[in-house]
């Protein structure tokens, strides 16, 4: 299968603005990410809206493409991508630009979903482990993903699910397997397309969870299991902690 991966950077963020360009270890983060994708990816592209994080990445000698400011998601900003470098790919991967420590193996997990023919979106989650703790099952800023046997994402939810009736909460982590979602993304490149042509659907709405519009729309979402755990940046709190992480190395 041909793939194209495609790192969607925006300046304006909301929690930390021109974060693609904070400095790493020495490298802007959005540098790092490429060079990461770029290991087990043959084409890589960043999908930006600002000319100054181009004029970064041509500047260490990546790719790069200008599109709309106006994209509400980093996957309407991937398909404009895709229409504007073109080619037959028949994979698109969303890589979010705030995670510098991705792994080969995890885009390889994502790509190998697409090997079931039916499989038209591809995710990956992580299992929490029977030591986390119950505070970190029911963090809502980490969604939660339901599996089926066939290697399925049933549902994504902030909440706790599924509830376990007649056990104590503390209990529930030894009991059963969750799943974390990590927020990493393929398309096939027709599916990549049709859900960006979907209005926004009630349970996407209710949980502010993209993937729930593709679920009520009926795309199947393999799923790939990582036991990496990433570190994504989204405040500068954050990057103090990937800084550590990194000198720790």
């Amino acid at each position: 299968m041909k793939c194209l991966a495609i790192i969607p950077a925006r300046y304006a963020s909301t929690r930390f603005p021109a974060k693609p360009l904070a400095m790493l270890g020495g490298k802007t983060i959005i540098e790092r990410v490429y060079h990461r994708v770029a290991e087990a990816v043959a084409d890589v592209v960043v999908a930006t809206d600002d000319e100054r994080i181009a004029s970064v990445v041509e500047g260490f000698g990546g790719r790069v493409v200008l599109t709309s400011t106006e994209h509400n998601s980093g996957t309407d900003r991937c398909y404009e991508a895709l229409q504007k470098v073109g080619g037959d790919y028949d994979i698109v991967i969303n890589v979010q630009g705030d995670e510098p420590f991705i792994q080969r193996e995890q885009i390889d997990s994502l790509v190998a979903c697409f090997e079931d023919a039916s499989v038209d979106i591809a995710t990956l989650v992580k299992p929490f482990q029977p030591t986390d703790s119950v505070e970190a099952l029911y963090n809502p800023n980490t969604p939660k993903v339901v599996i089926s046997k066939d290697m399925r994402a049933i549902y994504f939810s902030r909440s706790v699910i599924p509830y376990q009736r007649g056990v104590d909460s503390s209990e529930w982590l030894k009991n059963h397997t969750y799943y974390k979602h990590i927020g990493m993304y393929a398309f096939r490149s027709k599916t990549l397309g049709e859900v960006t042509a979907l209005e926004q659907s009630s349970l996407e709405l209710s949980e502010k969870l993209e993937q729930l519009r593709w679920l009520e729309n009926g795309y199947r979402i393999g799923v790939g299991i990582t036991n990496i755990e990433t570190i994504g940046i989204d405040t500068p709190e954050d990057l103090a902690r990937a800084e550590a992480y990194l000198a720790s190395l």
